[in-house]
């Protein structure tokens, strides 16, 4: 397994009690979906190595877990380690909630200046996710944002937005000219 066929799932964060037990921070949008986790990948000097355990207890985005056949001083070993699942784990979503690495290699279609490109990459920054669309060599980034998103077309690779007023033109210029 590589991390290429997973998503990030969180990561270790500190050891608990004596016996094995560490916190782990699910940074996802509904913790609750994996409270019956029994396993995840462990990124390690670059490898994901499988990592089993039963989760003790959940509360919000932490989750107490027991690891399987661990001493305290193993389980010590794995705080500040990512942990990662496979993709196809991932709960389906519908309508226009998606996850970032579906929608890449999508089309773009802003309601205004219509085709603005293929979606490259989305760009994780701390204030605010970007995509990035590529045109022609040019990049355009617009801001991830229910306001903009306004359908998402799964079966035709189409993303539909309403880029704010004169921001492809920034990169673009009028492209209807």
């Amino acid at each position: 397994m590589n991390k290429e066929e997973c998503f990030y799932l969180g990561r270790v964060t500190k050891p608990w009690g004596v016996k094995g037990q560490v916190v782990l921070f699910l940074d996802v949008d509904s913790p609750e979906e994996y409270a019956g986790l029994d396993s995840a990948f462990v990124e390690m000097k670059g490898s994901l190595v499988p990592c089993f355990f039963h989760i003790d207890s959940l509360n919000g985005n932490k989750a107490v877990a027991t690891l399987e056949e661990m001493s305290q001083e193993e389980a010590l070993a794995l705080v500040g380690h990512e942990l990662y699942l496979p993709l196809d784990l991932l709960p389906k979503l519908d309508g226009n909630r998606f996850y970032f690495h579906e929608v890449v290699g999508f089309s773009v279609i802003d309601e205004e200046k219509g085709d603005i490109g293929t979606l490259n990459q989305v760009v994780e920054y701390p204030a605010q996710p970007l995509f990035q669309i590529m045109k022609n060599g040019v990049e355009v980034l617009v801001p991830v944002i229910d306001e903009v998103i306004k359908k998402v077309d799964r079966e035709n690779k189409i993303l539909y937005i309403a880029a704010p007023n004169g921001l492809i033109d920034l990169y673009l210029g009028d492209i209807n000219k």
